[in-house]
């Protein structure tokens, strides 16, 4: 008895037992017990070492003690970064202004996957750390298809909350122009129609998770209606809180004078926000509230005016959901309620553009109309259930945000998780060291 214990306590045994309880947790997190069988796997490893799991170290195969050590530390390393990548928390980086002055151009972030509960992948099989094209190549996809899961997420910490900053998969992401990898294929499709697009350019199409990443802050929840007037948002009524962040376009005029580059420095307006008319002597300028009335008390500025679209037709093409039964633009918008699951709606010709892409696309129904009639599954009908959560999103750069005002809800199984932490900032239009902001270095996120 005394020898059976004390070989149970000898290191293998205490690696074992520590890493099988890990294992047995992780399984009861994926809510699946088929997994279980992988404990004989650990056994194996840390006991009986019956398999050589780590072939690189077989008798003979590498002669160099050194580069067996390389390739242990590169093997764990990868190992264990694509599971912290997979199932807790990822970095990315702000590549747009849509967020100042929140998140500014060249603040790397670290994004929570274990608040809202980590996505599993669509593409399982893929390349280590590319998204979704391999390195070194210009649209070779970094994933295999013939291997393909359904939606499904985790237990997380929370649920999503009203003003949480989400990484999400674009929406609109699930076809792309290989020639303009940036723009949206279906605004490129509703400016120039869809049989020039497909007949002049390369097309590619992507699984949810493979989609380009996409940040914003929720503006509204499922059940929300939200509504947008004179570019202030009012969610089922009420007026958004000025978080003091959110900043929107002026027209600031002078006297014929320039504001000095040192106080746009000062302000923290980037070089590629500053646009000036110099025969009008007019900038068009992002600013904060707190920002406008400092401009404002400058001694050459004669006025501070903000910019709205007042134009209830200007959206038709670039504004959701693109159609003439609802002329709404950037500045005035809505109403509009989010659908949620378990949620029911009436569904006619009339308001079936705002849930057309939802019941097709995101949740793979076929839907018809025939003579007014709309026809789901083949089933003539005149409500529809939804089956996921939906989001409505917003960038804090109102004017310089392609967010839900321009390509609809963001639906549940886009989400991939928080961002929470600032790890790095650096200001591309200053050269090192001065261009890393120190202030901003492992700043929370709000």
């Amino acid at each position: 008895m005394k020898d059976s214990i004390k070989r149970f306590l000898k290191p293998p045994y205490i690696a074992f037992t520590i890493f099988s309880i890990l294992y047995f947790l992780w399984v009861l997190w994926m809510e699946n017990l088929w997994l279980l069988p992988g404990i004989i796997i650990i056994f194996d490893l840390f006991i009986t070492k019956k398999v050589k799991w780590l072939f690189w170290r077989r008798k003979g195969l590498i002669k160099s003690k050194i580069m067996i050590e390389l390739i242990d530390a590169a093997a764990f390393g990868i190992v264990a970064a694509t599971f912290i990548r997979l199932f807790f928390l990822e970095a990315y980086s702000i590549p747009t202004s849509s967020m100042e002055r929140s998140l500014l151009v060249g603040d790397y972030l670290f994004v929570s996957k274990i608040n809202y509960g980590p996505k599993l992948p669509n593409t399982p099989i893929s390349f280590p750390f590319a998204h979704h094209t391999l390195p070194l190549t210009r649209n070779a996809p970094s994933y295999l298809e013939w291997i393909s899961m359904p939606y499904k997420r985790l237990s997380g910490l929370s649920s999503i909350n009203k003003h949480d900053v989400i990484v999400f998969n674009f929406p609109e992401g699930d076809t792309m122009i290989t020639e303009y990898p940036d723009q949206s294929y279906y605004a490129l499709v509703r400016q120039y129609g869809r049989e020039f697009i497909h007949e002049q350019f390369n097309l590619v199409r992507r699984p949810v998770d493979k989609r380009e990443n996409y940040i914003k802050r929720v503006a509204g929840l499922p059940g929300d209606t939200i509504r947008i007037s004179a570019g202030i948002l009012y969610v089922n009524g009420l007026m958004e809180e000025k978080n003091g962040t959110m900043q929107y376009d002026y027209f600031v005029q002078t006297d014929g004078s320039l504001i000095e580059d040192d106080l746009f420095s000062e302000m923290g307006i980037p070089v590629p926000d500053r646009k000036f008319n110099p025969g009008r002597s007019l900038y068009e300028l992002p600013l904060t509230e707190e920002l406008t009335g400092k401009v404002a008390s400058l001694p050459n500025i004669v006025s501070v005016n903000r910019y709205e679209n007042r134009n209830p037709y200007s959206g038709i093409h670039t504004i959701f959901p693109f159609n003439r039964n609802f002329p709404w633009n950037e500045d005035n918008f809505g109403p509009l309620v989010i659908p949620g699951k378990d949620m029911e709606v009436n569904i006619n010709t009339g308001n079936l553009p705002l849930y057309h892409r939802l019941i097709t696309l995101y949740e793979g129904n076929a839907l018809k109309v025939k003579n007014s009639d709309i026809y789901i599954n083949g089933t003539k009908t005149s409500t529809y259930r939804f089956r996921m959560d939906y989001y409505f999103v917003l960038g804090d750069n109102r004017h310089n945000s392609a967010d839900s005002r321009f390509w609809g809800f963001v639906p549940e199984d886009h989400v991939i998780g928080k961002a929470f932490l600032i790890w790095l900032s650096v200001d591309k239009d200053k050269k090192f060291p001065k261009n890393i902001r120190w202030e901003r270095m492992f700043k929370s996120i709000n």
